[in-house]
């Protein structure tokens, strides 16, 4: 099964708020998890996690400041049920 959740062309700004939206949601993911995790080493592994995501999305977010042109993008989860 394919999700798509974005999918077109989009101005910098436009592409900035939805990828930022998206990594927050997954940093706030990563947060609830170490609140609940207790083995040192997954919180340090989530907390790893979350640093990538903030640095990743400042990457992509100083590209776009770059340039006014609109900007193509596409995200799609594939999912498949792991049977066993």
């Amino acid at each position: 099964m394919h999700l798509p959740l974005l999918m077109g062309s989009f101005s910098p700004s436009e592409l900035d708020q939805l990828l930022t939206g998206f990594i927050q949601a997954k940093i706030k993911y990563h947060e609830e998890k170490i609140k609940h995790a207790e083995e040192a080493e997954t919180i340090k592994m989530r907390e790893n996690r979350i640093i990538k995501l903030q640095n990743d999305l400042a990457a992509v977010r100083n590209q776009l400041k770059q340039t006014n042109a609109r900007v193509n993008a596409e995200a799609i989860i594939h999912l498949s049920l792991n049977h066993g």
